[in-house]
């Protein structure tokens, strides 16, 4: 008998000594816990467990098409993999207790690419290619994970989000619901020479709260609302035999039909409207209204955002915004993402500072001077979370360098007061001082173009600091031109820069992901933050800051990391696996990031970005390692794309 036959004797008999054991242990990880009984004892029946001694190889290139399906039993497998110009193989991927390999290389039939090293002593149940085939054919659950790898997980993990926030809201649709299934009767609608009387006799009769004035083609030319019918009779006027096209409010929002309820939700509290036209080819299709996106009146964002934009101080403006921490619960439980959910929050703090800009100037008269109201980091991305401070600044317009400076002083007691009142509604004062209220961050277009300029002229520390902020900016309150021509001569500097590329392909690669090497993840040893990881700098950092780059390298003017991704995607730039994996990667990331904000909300303790990993269920750490293996890959492309 051969050593190797001896070996898969030994393996097998240690399996059927303890059937029972290794099946309750399969059933504590993903996919494993999702099989069922059959499924799971007929694997551990094929199954041999088999020892590597730390530094053995597991699986190699050179080994030939794979044969074996391996689950780390006990232990830590590494995969490596030679980049060329390095000293050693790089780390490309870790695999820890409960987890599997190699699936891509066994489901296209091939030899790993990767070399497969036991990093520890380490214990794996095997079984072989035809056993592996078995279970994909009739295990659906398996199969699934086979085929989407953690994305798969990743259902598991909403699932749970969803179901927790939903238990005490009752049941619910998904944000991601096409907008045609929530349409439950046929659009009402009138020609424009119809009288306002008959318009209105029409949408009683239908019980519905708006009509759509359409031509001959039924493409629609206006919208008439209950509220614009109680703004009518307000207005004393009786002549109800007018045309209807003359009180509509023209060109009506619209989406297409297949658009989802999270587009509808957007646009709504958006504009501060009720109702969206669906429309196909130029016809109207539908009408969804406030009440059909939120038909448990659980997640009321429209009246939120009017509540905000009406509100008639500072201070009930601070006190609405509790409200806004109510929202996540529930829109969670309405099936929204995190990218959704940063989405909406940013969304409402946009409302919040245009209304705090009224009502300052209001207070303190308007400066003369016409300015447009700029944010920069997470708000400039639209990925704010609960815990958030200010960063923005103002732009004008000056002839000359005197006019600046007066414009400026004119200018400078406003933004203090606007800061000071953001303070007030939850946005801390910024501990850098990036605020309007600063003279060097109040600047006419000239000012601020001259400013980008230096930034990417002059590589220096501060400067690619500076970079990591203002460079991802958004006009929230003011006229957009002006700074979107600034913002399209800094896209055409940065393509045709490639030592600033460089130089930000550095910068993003300080903040390496908190994985290690012989464990899970990489915390503090002591002092106050003993155990525990930054989850924005180390985890959100290193997709942002390389999402950044390549955005800005590519001519893409989108500031939203997920848009950048996207945008990556489409253009070729990122392989359409690879951004997936990046995306689904930080969605992960900001979930937890997020619920541990609701959690420290709920328990009255401050916001902090501070993780301890071992908070986390089994699943939930299984996940954030591989989102920040991903945070690993893509630094790793950027050092290689710019030879780093």
């Amino acid at each position: 008998m051969s050593k190797d036959t001896k070996f898969a004797e030994a393996g097998k008999t240690a399996v059927m000594q303890n059937v029972q054991g290794l099946i309750g242990f399969l059933q504590a990880y993903p996919p494993f816990n999702l099989m069922e009984a059959s499924h799971l004892a007929w694997l551990v029946e094929q199954a041999q467990l088999r020892f590597f001694a730390a530094g053995e190889p597991i699986l190699q290139p050179q080994d030939g098409p794979v044969q074996r399906f391996f689950i780390v039993k006990q232990g830590l497998v590494r995969g490596e993999r030679v980049i060329s110009g390095a000293e050693r193989p790089d780390t490309t991927f870790e695999i820890g207790t409960g987890e599997c390999f190699p699936l891509a290389a066994l489901l296209g039939e091939r030899a790993t690419r990767t070399l497969h090293r036991a990093a520890q002593d380490s214990f794996c149940l095997t079984i072989e290619r035809d056993a592996f085939v078995t279970l994909f054919s009739q295990s659906l659950p398996f199969r699934d994970f086979a085929l989407r790898g953690v994305s798969s997980l990743l259902d598991q993990v909403n699932q749970q989000a969803q179901k927790q926030a939903s238990e005490s809201l009752g049941a619910h649709y998904s944000l991601d619901t096409r907008l045609d299934s929530l349409v439950g009767h046929s659009a009402v609608h009138c020609a424009p020479h119809t009288a306002i009387r008959q318009a209105v006799r029409q949408m009683h009769e239908a019980s519905v709260g708006s009509i759509v004035i359409t031509d001959q083609t039924m493409a629609p030319l206006g919208i008439f609302t209950l509220r614009d019918l109680r703004a009518l009779i307000a207005s004393d006027d009786d002549d109800l035999n007018r045309p209807i096209s003359a009180v509509m409010t023209p060109d009506p929002a619209s989406l297409p039909s297949e658009a989802s309820a999270f587009d509808a939700a957007i646009a709504m509290t958006r504009r501060h409207i009720a109702h969206i036209c669906l429309v196909d080819n130029g016809r109207l299709t539908g009408v969804v209204s406030e009440r059909d996106l939120f038909s448990l009146q659980r997640v009321n964002l429209v009246h939120l955002a009017r509540t905000l934009r009406q509100a008639e101080s500072v201070s009930r403006l601070a006190a609405l915004r509790r409200d806004i921490h109510q929202l996540v619960d529930s829109m969670l439980a309405h099936g929204a993402s995190s990218g959704q959910i940063t989405r909406i929050i940013t969304l409402f703090n946009d409302h919040t500072v245009c209304r705090v800009i009224e009502l300052c100037m209001a207070e303190h008269g308007d400066p003369g001077v016409p300015f447009s109201w700029l944010c920069f980091g997470s708000e400039g991305r639209q990925e704010q979370t609960l815990h958030t401070d200010q960063d923005n600044g103002m732009m004008f317009s000056a002839a000359s360098p005197e006019q600046a400076e007066e414009r400026r002083a004119a200018l400078l007691p406003l933004a203090d007061k606007i800061n000071q009142a953001l303070a007030q509604c939850g946005f801390t004062l910024c501990k850098g001082n990036i605020m309007a209220s600063n003279p060097e961050l109040c600047l006419s277009a000239r000012e601020w173009q001259a400013r980008f300029d230096r930034i990417i002229a002059s590589t220096t520390p501060a400067n690619l600091l500076k970079s990591a902020i203002y460079f991802d900016f958004r006009v929230v309150w003011g006229d957009r031109r002006a700074a979107e021509q600034v913002f399209s001569g800094v896209l055409r500097k940065i393509g045709s820069n490639t030592l600033f590329q460089q130089q930000m392909a550095q910068n993003a690669l300080q903040h390496r992901p908190p994985i290690g090497r012989l464990r899970d993840f990489v915390v503090a040893r002591s002092g106050a933050e003993k155990d525990t990881l930054d989850i924005k700098v180390q985890g959100l950092g290193p997709f942002v800051d390389g999402a950044r780059l390549l955005a800005l390298a590519n001519g893409i003017a989108v500031s939203n990391t997920l848009e950048r991704l996207q945008q990556l995607r489409q253009r070729g730039v990122l392989d359409p696996l690879d951004a997936d994996a990046y995306i689904e990667g930080y969605q992960f990331i900001q979930l937890v990031r997020m619920q541990q904000h609701q959690q420290q909300e709920r328990e009255q303790r401050p916001f902090s970005n501070r993780l301890d990993p071992d908070s986390l269920n089994q699943l939930d750490r299984r996940i954030l390692r591989e989102s920040f293996r991903q945070a690993k890959r893509l630094q790793a492309s950027l050092a290689l794309r710019y030879n780093l």
